[in-house]
């Protein structure tokens, strides 16, 4: 069932999604459950293999900008809006950047969950590009994984939470990010981050100018053409726009608590340790050398938050099988990925 990344196997993938079955695919971010972006059925069993509510909207991934606009209607932007997305796109695609705009009919709702607008990503890894060019064009392909459980990075993990649910699971490596992609809504004014992830607030603050905090979309009025207003059927949840927003998700089965920078507490029996850099472990285990009891995972040596991002859902998923009783876990200092880092552990952690 699991295949490595070649020309056969991507063929083998293509014709599964094109028949209306769905392959696990390796991205930058995470691993991805594909299927016809188009097609119903298809989306149907990507809700059915998750086990995800259908109230949660997929990402349609694309493998070119020319397919932007079979998927997403530009012209019910307005101008300004318009000329970011085109800088948008122009700086940070393909990469771990999903923009939410306005949808073409074409898309089914089961898709958007009933919204008038689609999540749409361009992704950076060659071997997701090439499936979705040889499939459809368009490809739904939210995270590999059981709903609300830990994201794949890897296809064992994909292999492990979906099993034989999948016509076929394609084997990249190790995902580069780590993290899923970076949510950005530009159906109203001003953006807004709706969901932290693999392209930090930073990167679109240089094209974009500020950004308010993340999270759902305010009152303040829509970034939509006015003779082209949203639909009454939006006027649901902000929290529907996105996936990953809603406040409990990503979770380990070990109860997961969340602690301060260098707020750790001390060493108990049965507990697993996650934390953000070596410096942050050594001082809570002071013997440099000695391997502190329980079980450890360190992010980044350095501290840095690209090799941390990379490595979060791969060490909790290592330390999820350790039958543990809890797990302590560090969050990040807040600059660069480590705003979507702390996204993740908070979603994750025990409320």
């Amino acid at each position: 069932m699991i295949y490595p990344v070649n020309g056969e196997s991507l063929a083998l993938a293509a014709a599964a999604i094109r028949a209306g079955g769905l392959a696990a695919f390796p991205t930058e971010t995470v691993y991805g459950l594909g299927g016809d972006a188009f097609n119903p059925l298809a989306l149907a069993a990507i809700f059915e293999v998750k086990g995800r509510p259908r109230f949660d909207p997929l990402i349609v991934h694309i493998a070119g900008l020319l397919t932007l606009e079979e998927v997403a209607d530009l012209s019910r932007l307005d101008s300004r809006a318009r000329e970011q997305v085109e800088r948008l796109a122009a700086s940070c695609w393909p990469g771990p950047l999903t923009l939410v705009l306005p949808k073409r009919e074409s898309v089914p709702d089961l898709a958007t969950a009933g919204l008038s607008t689609v999540a749409v990503r361009f992704p950076a890894h060659p071997a997701a590009r090439e499936l979705i060019r040889l499939s459809t064009g368009a490809v739904a392909a939210p995270s590999a994984n059981r709903f609300g459980c830990l994201s794949p990075t890897r296809a064992e993990h994909v292999a492990e939470q979906l099993g034989g649910r999948v016509d076929i699971i394609l084997d990249g490596g190790s995902s580069g990010v780590g993290l899923e992609s970076t949510v950005l809504d530009m159906s109203a004014f001003p953006p807004r981050i709706l969901r932290p992830g693999g392209l930090a607030r930073e990167a679109l603050e240089r094209i974009l100018g500020p950004l308010p905090p993340a999270g759902p979309p305010d009152a303040s009025g829509p970034q939509v053409a006015p003779d082209k207003l949203r639909t009454p059927g939006e006027l649901r949840s902000p929290e529907l726009r996105s996936p990953g927003m809603l406040s409990s998700h990503y979770a380990p089965r070990t109860p997961l608590y969340l602690h301060g920078p260098g707020a750790i507490p001390p060493w108990e029996k049965d507990s697993g340790w996650l934390f953000f850099s070596a410096q942050s472990r050594d001082r809570w285990h002071p013997g440099r050398g000695a391997e502190p009891r329980g079980a450890v995972e360190v992010l980044s040596r350095e501290g840095d938050s690209r090799e941390a991002a990379a490595r979060l859902f791969e060490a909790l998923h290592r330390l999820d099988r350790l039958g543990l009783r809890r797990i302590h876990a560090e969050l990040a200092p807040p600059q660069g990925l480590g705003e979507a880092i702390n996204d993740r552990l908070g979603r994750a952690a025990v409320h």
